[in-house]
């Protein structure tokens, strides 16, 4: 990528720039007025979420309470900061104000990784690229969710990490509470002092928010009750079977359900089981790999933030479309460090991002009635999604746990009597 530069940037000076980031600053703005073009055409689904349904809570958590009667509500209690968010800029409508947030939080995003990689070893700006190139996959979509909040609190939290993991574990603290997965990304951080300091207030902020928020409104944990009744999407793993079922006869059919469109029918409450005993047991290997691990380097923590996501976004009963913005955020702070081992896996996926789009909007309502178009896509999306998920996995466990061949060697020459090889990265 770009050479060091020969005279120091100054970020309050454009002539001080790189050609670089110029360049990308330039692709940035031009397929960001894309997306919010997009989104002010009033074609999109987005633009409906977010007037009706997210301006709806709004109100509702206005009165002090969550919207216990809706079971469409189904997120933690921090959930109502990005809801309430647009209600601070009184000068905006609603939607108007989302649509800025997101804007502001993308521009965060990409600026954090630009700036953490430019010009420093062992960095790269590969990762700055991908979120510059890849968000804009999903048309306007990243404007209508607020997951791309929850994306940015997560995205920020890694890149402070490695030096200041106190105040990183108090963004993934928030972060947790707001839609819960980014209390994974402190799962690789460095054994010791920083593991200690990362979760610690990682746990402290989450229960912080939780009482706070406990205090000012009504109802704070009922949400639990909605999920606990979820069933198969349409769009997830075990909602592909049922796609393919469809195909051959499967008596089932599709519904508005909790919040989703989901399948009813034979079977799909066992598949919802088997959804949830995945999701433990992707738990139990990420705990194992915990503890085998011996190899830490900087791009560790990124890399087991990611795998750690994919492992539990494949065994989720909802895959949906906004979920991708999780992944591209998590994949392009893998790419800022040169010795990531997930580089592959972020590429891999860039085509996933592609076929989502075409899932949703393009074939959703296809995908709804059933056929074969629709299902070859989710297919196709479903499928290289489950390779990266255990491709990231394998290359994780590969670089940061030793075989048993290289302990053997590497205990061989102590019974010898002579000095063993040390390893070069160490263990923290």
């Amino acid at each position: 990528m770009a050479q060091l530069p020969a005279r120091p940037i100054r970020w309050t000076r454009p002539r001080t720039w790189p050609r670089e980031v110029l360049a990308l600053a330039a692709y940035w703005i031009a397929s960001r007025l894309l997306m919010v073009g997009l989104v002010r055409s009033g074609k999109t689904e987005s633009t409906t979420e977010v007037d009706v349904l997210y301006r709806g809570w709004a109100e509702v958590l206005r009165t002090g309470s969550f919207p216990v009667d809706d079971v469409a509500w189904q997120y933690p209690p921090g959930a109502a900061l990005p809801m309430l968010g647009p209600v601070l800029l009184p000068f905006l409508t609603y939607l108007q104000a989302f649509w800025l947030l997101m804007l502001i939080t993308d521009a965060l995003v990409q600026c954090a990784l630009l700036r953490v990689s430019l010009g420093r070893p062992g960095r790269s700006t590969s990762g700055a690229w991908l979120w510059a190139l890849t968000l804009p996959l999903l048309l306007g979509l990243p404007y209508g969710r607020y997951d791309l909040a929850v994306t940015g609190l997560a995205v920020l939290s890694l890149l402070l990490l490695p030096a200041r993991p106190r105040p990183a574990g108090v963004l993934a603290g928030i972060g947790a509470l707001v839609k819960v997965w980014p209390a994974l990304i402190v799962l690789g951080t460095p054994r010791g002092r920083t593991t200690r300091q990362a979760w610690t207030s990682t746990v402290v902020a989450a229960l912080a928010l939780l009482l706070a928020l406990a205090a000012v409104f009504d109802h704070a944990l009922d949400f639990l009750h909605a999920q606990r009744h979820r069933g198969v999407e349409i769009e997830s793993l075990g909602g592909t079977a049922f796609q393919l079922a469809r195909m051959f006869g499967w008596p089932g059919r599709v519904e508005q359900h909790y919040g989703s469109m989901e399948f009813l029918g034979p079977y799909v409450h066992r598949a919802s089981q088997l959804s949830l005993l995945l999701t433990v047991a992707a738990f139990g290997w990420l705990l194992l790999w915990r503890l085998r691990a011996r190899r830490w380097t900087a791009a560790t923590p990124y890399d087991a933030a990611l795998s750690a996501v994919l492992l539990f976004t494949l065994t989720s009963r909802v895959i949906s479309p906004q979920y991708l913005i999780w992944l591209i955020g998590l994949a392009a702070v893998c790419l800022t460090v040169r010795g990531t081992c997930q580089r592959p896996v972020a590429l891999l996926l860039i085509p996933v991002v592609g076929l989502t789009t075409v899932d949703f909007p393009l074939f959703f309502d296809a995908a709804v009635a059933g056929g074969w178009r629709p299902t070859a896509v989710i297919v196709a999306r479903n499928g290289l999604l489950l390779a990266a998920g255990l491709w990231s996995a394998g290359r994780l466990w590969r670089a940061t746990v030793p075989s048993a061949a290289r302990r053997r060697r590497s205990t061989a020459p102590a019974s010898t009597g002579t000095r063993p090889d040390t390893d070069p990265v160490g263990t923290v």
